[in-house]
């Protein structure tokens, strides 16, 4: 099953602990001890809230060799957090979202095994009406998922739309991740993949967690060595390039 799961902490990778090292222990001889806590998950969710990895991760001038998962959570942390949010799952779970959206045909394309594009929202509510529970299920999903990811990080672009055209604004998006959110977690697999609870949070702070996806987004456009296919879907957006993925 294609499904976003809050899998970023669990799934950090050598480069991703090697720079944790190399920020956070000052002399060769503190890494024994530094690697024993990030054996350690409550440990190692600490270290991860730690300053001086969002410093590093921000003021990089070249591309760090860390996963896209780190460098997602750690900034996503950061700003529910700011935000009011201290909820590291569902941070974990936004993240994880944001790392696999990065990829163009991931949130195009929510049923890799069918020809099912989902372009614009109403296509994926008319899919909703003709599909089985299951594949119900991980639509209604990846629809809570997309409109938090259009609201979230492209607010402005959405906003000049619906002043220009008349087309969904932000307040639209923001209804149909809530209700989306909803369905989701009322799901007997949202509680076999124990999603329930991130789901309910996603639901009922959906406007706060949007607000800190703006913040983010404004964070990473003004950064120099992002990921060059990350900062092409976002300047895309930005922009107002990707006219037809958005309603």
């Amino acid at each position: 099953m294609n499904l976003v799961q809050p899998c970023c902490r669990a799934r950090l990778t050598a480069e991703d602990l090697e720079l944790v090292r190399s920020v956070l222990a000052a002399e060769e001889r503190q890494r024994p001890a530094l690697d024993r806590l990030l054996s350690d998950e409550e440990a190692r969710d600490l270290l991860l809230d730690h300053p001086a990895l969002l410093r590093a991760l921000l003021e990089a001038r070249t591309c760090l060799p860390v996963s896209a998962r780190l460098y997602f959570y750690v900034l996503v942390r950061h700003v529910l957090v700011r935000g009011g949010l201290d909820d590291r799952s569902v941070a974990d779970y936004v993240a994880e979202m944001l790392a696999e959206f990065a990829r163009t045909e991931r949130w195009r394309r929510p049923l890799p095994e069918r020809e099912l594009s989902v372009d614009y929202l109403y296509e994926i509510l008319a899919a909703l009406r003709e599909v089985d529970d299951v594949t119900a299920f991980v639509l209604r999903t990846h629809l809570a998922n997309h409109t938090l990811f259009l609201s979230g990080l492209f607010a402005p672009y959405l906003e000049r739309r619906e002043q220009r055209r008349g087309a969904p604004g932000v307040q639209y998006y923001e209804a149909v991740g809530r209700a989306s959110y909803r369905a989701a977690r009322d799901h007997r697999l949202a509680r076999q993949y124990g999603l329930t609870e991130i789901f309910d949070t996603l639901a009922e702070q959906f406007a706060l967690i949007r607000q800190a996806l703006g913040d983010l987004a404004d964070r990473l456009l003004a950064l120099e060595g992002l990921d060059p296919g990350l900062e092409k879907v976002l300047r895309q957006w930005a922009t107002g390039a990707n006219e037809g993925i958005t309603n």
